[in-house]
């Protein structure tokens, strides 16, 4: 069940112990005058990368001109809105509901929202503290716009499973109807998959019938989402503790004329269509999502995932790719991409200008990043940093220096249990101490978003102050990747 109620060194031997212990295999250290390697040629504008939000159960549409995403919060409904899905992390989010009544405001998990006629219907799962107690509810925008206001429509109650656990809500049309599935208690799972009819966006209007869905593994079938294309209904799910590594999505299909609340006129499909991929650190990626490209021309699929195979409900970011169609008529939805990987972005989506920093100095755009002391670097940390290599230090006073174009700069790097706490500071104004340690290791984290700044030249200074906390092992900071904003 899913339960989101969710690097000073003394010596060169003790820096090559610590090392060792964070993941590193060092290469000579890097510094102040190393040359940088040539950059790479530009590609801002026309790119992006992953996560496109820290944080878990995305759900995305793109709707008059700019995309919208939400993900799991627990104590209210966020919203973030962009025009490019390259600028979505850079975003600043919209609280679009909160909560008073103490039997529904607490874990709020999943949200998902649709427009049916000239309103926006936004499905969630919420609690008073206790997991059993989720339950589903529909909110109602008082106007034509995905990000609201909204206000309280209605609990979703099927009558046979009024006083029963049940979460991830979503809704699809089949045959002109509308229908609601869930993942709660079933004969078959506690979160099993069950639907149920609705006459319309707020109204369950008969019993949910239960799915006896494969998966792989005996605990969980949650998130059902849906596609609609030659002649079928193609519902996807996720499966297994989305705490572990295996987490993974599976699919089922209904063909056109067939009722979904008949359990025999669903086909189930073998076998995972989306699982994990270690040779790129790719983790439990699961509940998912699919949007349109903004000219309507591609399917996407948004979805979190981990870069760590350890059990844990942590580190899951929101990523997203581009999915296909095979040759049966199926939903291809490929192979996760490691994070920090290259894509191009939707078609119709008009970009940014947008670009890296790598932390050996490569960019694809205006930028540049300088040392001054001694920091190791190396290619150990492998599919956790991006192009397989980062840089590291604990001698106090240390600084990496990342000078860029735009108006904004995101900083990405491995927490591990030896980083310390850095002190960041922007155009040399005052610092911020941003503190890497990680009780588990992950690797590409988003570790700071600066402030909105005036376009133009402006400086990121990552210095070294040589502390931590009582939980980490060494006061290493950790450099990899910025992402520089123009929006």
């Amino acid at each position: 069940m899913r339960t989101d109620s969710r690097p000073a060194r003394h010596a060169a031997l003790v820096a090559a112990l610590l090392a060792l212990l964070l993941g590193f295999v060092s290469a000579p250290p890097a510094t102040a005058t190393s040359p940088a390697p040539a950059p790479y040629p530009a590609v801002a504008g026309t790119t992006f990368r992953n996560p496109l939000n820290p944080g878990p159960d995305p759900f995305t549409t793109y709707w008059k001109g700019a995309y919208y995403l939400t993900s799991t919060q627990g104590d209210s409904i966020r919203m973030w809105r962009s025009p490019s899905l390259s600028t979505l992390l850079s975003a600043d989010p919209v609280t679009v509901w909160t909560d008073s009544d103490t039997s529904r405001n607490r874990d709020i998990w999943a949200p998902e929202f649709y427009r049916f006629g000239d309103r926006w219907y936004l499905y969630y799962t919420a609690d008073d503290g206790t997991d059993e107690h989720h339950r589903l509810y529909v909110l109602e925008s008082e106007r034509d716009d995905p990000a609201g206001p909204y206000r309280f429509k209605a609990r979703l109650t099927p009558p046979n499973h009024a006083s029963d656990f049940a979460i991830d809500p979503s809704v699809f049309q089949h045959g002109g109807r509308l229908y609601l599935a869930y993942s709660g208690l079933n004969p078959y799972q506690h979160n099993g998959l069950n639907i149920a009819p609705m006459s319309n966006p707020y109204t369950v209007s008969g019993d949910a019938v239960a799915l006896d869905a494969a998966g792989g593994c005996p605990e969980v079938r949650e998130g059902p989402e849906f596609l609609n294309r030659n002649g079928r209904t193609w519902m996807t799910y996720s499966t297994c503790d989305t705490g572990k590594p295996d987490y993974q999505v599976w699919m089922m299909s209904l063909p056109d004329g067939a009722d979904p609340v008949v359990p025999r006129d669903w086909t189930q499909h073998s076998g995972p269509v989306f699982s994990r991929a270690d040779d790129r650190g790719v983790y439990g990626p699961g509940h998912h999502a699919f949007f349109r490209s903004p000219d309507g021309t591609e399917d996407w699929i948004v979805y979190h995932a981990k870069t760590t195979s350890t059990n844990t409900y942590t580190d899951r970011t929101t990523r997203a790719q581009k999915i296909t169609w095979n040759a049966g008529g199926g939903p291809d939805l490929g192979r996760p991409l490691a994070l920090g990987a290259t894509q191009d972005l939707p078609s119709g989506d008009p970009g940014s200008g947008g670009h890296w920093i790598n932390d050996d100095g490569r960019s694809s755009g205006d930028g540049t990043v300088a040392y001054t002391g001694t920091w190791n670097s190396g290619t150990g940390c492998a599919t956790q940093c991006f192009w397989g290599d980062d840089h590291w230090s604990d001698r106090a006073g240390n600084t990496a220096t990342f000078t860029f174009t735009g108006t904004r700069v995101a900083l990405l790097s491995v927490r591990d249990t030896g980083n310390g706490i850095a002190a960041l500071s922007v155009d040399g104004g005052s610092e911020r101490r941003v503190d890497l340690y990680g009780a588990i290791r992950t690797g590409e984290s988003v570790q700071y978003l600066s402030p909105r700044l005036p376009y133009g030249r402006h400086t990121l200074r990552v210095r070294v102050t040589g502390e931590h906390n009582a939980a980490s092992r060494g006061g290493f900071v950790s450099v990899d990747r910025a992402e520089v904003y123009t929006d």
